[in-house]
Formats: C-alpha cells, sequence, structure tokens
C-alpha cells in the first residue's frame, strides 16, 4: 500500500503494473473552508452545510460536510496517482455510511479488487474511514486504466482564497454601534435614490432619527417612486440645495442635530457652509476626511486620511489631520494606532516634500505634539501594509506592515488610493468628516445606501464619544 504525499511531478501507474490487491491511501481533515468552497463550487447550499442555527436544531445538531466531499477524496486518488493521468471513470457505487463533521479526519483507501484485459477496466473497492476509525463510505469505482507511461510535471494552480462577503463585514461594521442609541441626524438634501435609501436604511438599522432637509415635495415624491416608507421622519421644507447645506449645518451648529449626512447635493455646496468662518461648525482643528476602509486581504480595518477634503496639505495641516485620524482610531476600539505616513520611497530626500513632513511628524509624535498613536515615516505603500515587504527592504518598524491609518501626502493620491481598494480589492468603505463641530457623513453621490449606512454608524459612535465628554 502507497500513501499519497505532496508531489512535484503526477506519475501513473499502468494497467499493466497494477495487481489485483495493490492499493492507495489520501488523508484529509475537514475544515469548515472545505465545506465553504464545495458549497460554492457544487451549488449545494443545503443548510445542513452552510447554516450553523439551522444545523443547530436538525438531526445532526451541528453543520456537517456534503456527502460527495468524501466521494471525491477517492477521485483524487484515481486521478493523480493509482492509476493516475490517463484515467477515465466509468461508473461509481457508493455507500454513506454516517456523517462527516468539521474536523475529521478521513482516510480514504482504493484498493484493486479485479482487472478486464480485454478492455483494461479495473474495478476498485473504496472505503473511507474516520479518525476512530469507523467506515463513513463503502463501495466500488470502475475505470479505464492507462496503458501509457505517463509522468508529468505538477501544474501550478492559482491559489482559491475564501474571504467574508460584502455583506457580512458590512454588518461586522455595524457592530460598532451594539448598544448606543440612535441620534438625531440631518440629512441635507436627500433627493436621489442612494441618499434617500440610505438615511431610511440607518432608521431602519436603529441607528438614527432622520431631519430630512429639503425641498419636502420632491422627497415624497420620490420616496413614492421608490414605495419607501417615511414613518418616523421629520421635514425641515426649504426650497433648494443651497438652502439645505445653510439650514443643516445651523441645526448642527445650535446642537438641535448630533451629526449631518450629505445627500444628493456637491460636496463643495455643503462643505462651503461647514468651514464658513461665522456661521459654519469649525473648531480650533483643521477639518479633515477619513475612509475606513475594511479590505479583504488586510487583517484590520484601515483608515485613510485625507482623500476628500484637503486637497495639499502643509505640515501644519498634517498635524491635525493625523491628530484627527487618530483621536476617531481610538473612538473605534484601536487603542493605539499605528500611523504610516506614506511616500514614493522609505528615505528622507530633500526634493521631495513628503519625505521630509513624515520625519518631522514623526519627531513631533516624539515630542508630545501629536499625541495617542504610533508615527512612522516616509513609508512607500508596500512597507506600510506588508511585513515581508518591510523585511526585504531592511525597515525595522512598529507600523511596518501593521499600519492602521495611512496619511497620505495629497487628495490625488488618497483619492485614488481609497477607489482603488474599493473598486480592485472589493473593500467595503466609510467615510466621515472630522474636525468639525458634529461627525458629517460625507459620501460620493455614486455610494450605495449599504455605503452611507456604514458611514453612518461611524457617525453615531463619534457623538455618543461627544455625549460622553471624550
Amino acid at each position: 500500500m502507497t500513501q499519497i504525499d505532496l508531489i512535484e511531478t503526477i506519475e501513473n501507474r499502468t494497467y499493466d503494473e497494477i495487481q489485483v490487491g495493490d492499493a492507495a491511501t489520501l488523508v484529509r481533515t475537514l475544515r469548515p473552508e472545505d465545506i465553504q468552497m464545495f458549497a460554492i463550487l457544487s451549488g449545494d447550499m443545503n443548510p445542513a452545510h452552510v447554516d450553523p442555527e439551522y444545523a443547530r436544531s436538525s438531526q445532526f445538531r451541528e453543520v456537517v460536510g456534503h456527502g460527495m466531499w468524501g466521494g471525491m477524496l477517492f477521485s483524487n486518488i484515481l486521478g493523480t496517482q493509482f492509476p493516475g493521468p490517463g484515467t477515465i471513470y466509468v461508473e461509481q457505487n457508493l455507500h454513506f455510511d454516517q456523517t462527516v463533521r468539521v474536523g475529521d479526519t478521513l482516510t480514504a483507501t482504493v484498493a484493486c479488487q479485479r482487472k478486464f484485459d480485454h478492455n483494461h477496466h479495473i474495478v476498485f473497492d473504496c472505503v473511507c474511514k474516520n479518525q476512530d476509525d469507523e467506515r463513513v463510505i463503502h463501495g466500488t469505482i470502475e475505470v479505464v486504466a492507462p496503458t501509457e507511461k505517463i509522468r508529468r510535471p505538477k501544474v501550478a494552480m492559482p491559489e482559491i482564497r475564501l474571504s467574508a462577503t460584502k455583506t457580512s463585514r458590512y454588518e461586522h461594521l455595524l457592530e460598532i454601534t451594539k448598544g448606543l442609541s440612535p441620534i438625531r441626524m440631518a440629512v441635507v438634501h436627500p433627493c436621489d435614490t442612494e441618499s434617500l435609501k440610505g438615511a431610511l436604511l440607518a432608521r431602519d438599522r436603529g441607528l438614527i432619527e432622520p431631519l430630512l432637509v429639503g425641498p419636502e415635495d420632491k422627497i415624497r415624491r420620490l420616496a413614492d417612486e421608490l414605495n419607501l416608507d417615511l414613518a418616523g421622519c421629520e421635514f425641515m421644507n426649504v426650497p433648494h440645495s443651497h438652502a439645505a447645506a445653510e439650514i443643516g449645518v445651523a441645526l448642527a451648529r445650535e446642537e438641535q442635530v448630533e451629526a449631518l449626512m450629505k445627500g444628493s447635493l456637491h460636496t463643495d455646496e455643503l462643505m462651503a457652509e461647514v468651514v464658513d468662518k461665522i456661521n459654519g461648525l469649525r473648531t480650533d482643528r483643521r477639518i479633515s476626511h477619513v475612509f475606513l476602509m475594511d479590505v479583504p486581504t488586510y487583517p484590520r480595518p484601515l483608515l485613510i486620511t485625507d482623500a476628500a477634503v484637503n486637497v495639499a496639505p502643509d505640515l501644519e495641516a498634517k498635524v491635525d489631520i493625523v491628530q484627527n485620524a487618530i483621536d476617531l482610531a481610538r473612538m473605534l476600539k484601536i487603542a493605539e494606532p499605528k500611523v504610516a505616513i506614506l511616500a514614493a520611497v522609505e528615505t528622507v530626500n530633500p526634493k521631495m516634500p513628503a519625505t521630509l513632513d513624515a520625519a518631522a511628524l514623526c519627531k513631533m509624535a516624539d515630542r508630545g505634539q501629536i499625541k495617542g498613536g504610533v508615527l512612522d515615516g516616509p513609508l512607500a505603500f508596500d512597507n506600510a501594509i506588508s511585513t515581508v515587504a518591510a523585511r526585504t527592504k531592511g525597515i525595522r518598524s512598529a507600523v511596518a506592515g501593521q499600519a492602521d491609518i495611512l496619511l497620505v501626502p495629497d487628495i490625488e493620491s488618497g483619492n485614488m488610493l481609497a477607489k482603488q481598494l474599493e473598486y480592485l480589492a472589493d473593500a467595503l468603505s466609510a467615510g466621515i468628516v472630522l474636525g468639525a463641530r458634529a461627525p458629517i457623513v460625507l459620501t460620493s453621490r455614486a455610494d450605495s445606501a449599504q455605503t452611507r449606512t456604514a458611514s453612518t454608524a461611524i457617525a453615531v459612535v463619534m457623538a455618543h464619544a461627544k455625549r460622553n465628554g471624550k
């Protein structure tokens, strides 16, 4: 009997080389991701396999593996080594004796039972047992065995990595508001589909009590067209988007609402009112923006700043931008945020202002001028998010490879980075304006209602932190 191991080449055993009684085995342990992958490939979404809540109420009391996952082990043996390349399946007759659970280790064995010289068919006895030596599958498989020797290099297959769905990551993000009461939020000019849906979805998730600021007739007509329920919504009837921005900011300034959400008006129109020196929402901090990104290939939330408000911030502006982001990260329960100050290179270069700013910011943090986080820079993007890249370049840093916050040099680089992650890496994105008297949900007009609701969750956390004097 031969044990199948990981091999760099695949070599078959021909019909003439196989004798009755010869056998081969394969050992595999069932993992949760095996069940998920098999369900995806086969389309078999039986809740007994993929729904833990349902499985707990079923006869099995827990999620069980697909029966054919165990049967697939026989195909693995027959197709890769015994007999191997050139084998053609003819028939199988399998019996499933008991279920396979996550963590079970199966030993699949195929043994030559009978040979047919006239057509080179072989019938194999097939048995699969678990770690307790209990039989879980048995039966026979008939194949056409190869007659010519084949030895081939093992083909490199693409790596398949399962990641949480965007919906599940969205639900996980909303958990940051668990136990927090809804806040009163002014939604400024929600006169298109996604901005109105976003406000109502946030209402339905218990995040906000919406005050819709805009032309009431237009908003109600839109809700009727979309069959949306406006129950629980207050209205502030104003004729157009400019008036909506002015009134929304006034409501926040007078603390009649705890946060703002941008609707279907232009960002500049709202932010012009926010930054107005007399009637706006300025504080002693510079106003900045943060994208909170949930990137499937990165193990922690990633804050990117500033990609929406400050076009080309100087050193003084970057101090506030960094401090705003650190404060937000701490509200999100990141105890000591790691800040990577991005540039094109990892060394200080007098011809590259971003590297000079990075060095100055790090020294300012050392002197206590920036508090609550750990800063390092300049760092190129790869070194900021990859420990492998950092080690390859000989960078030793508490930040490199595990950044929580990325400070970008300017709005162009930040905006491109955030949108690349969203559209090419399937990142979940939420955006919020910081440094004002109230948090402002500032999203793109192309953003979905779900994205707007995720951003609202951050505003809820910030509003409650303000209530608590943090």
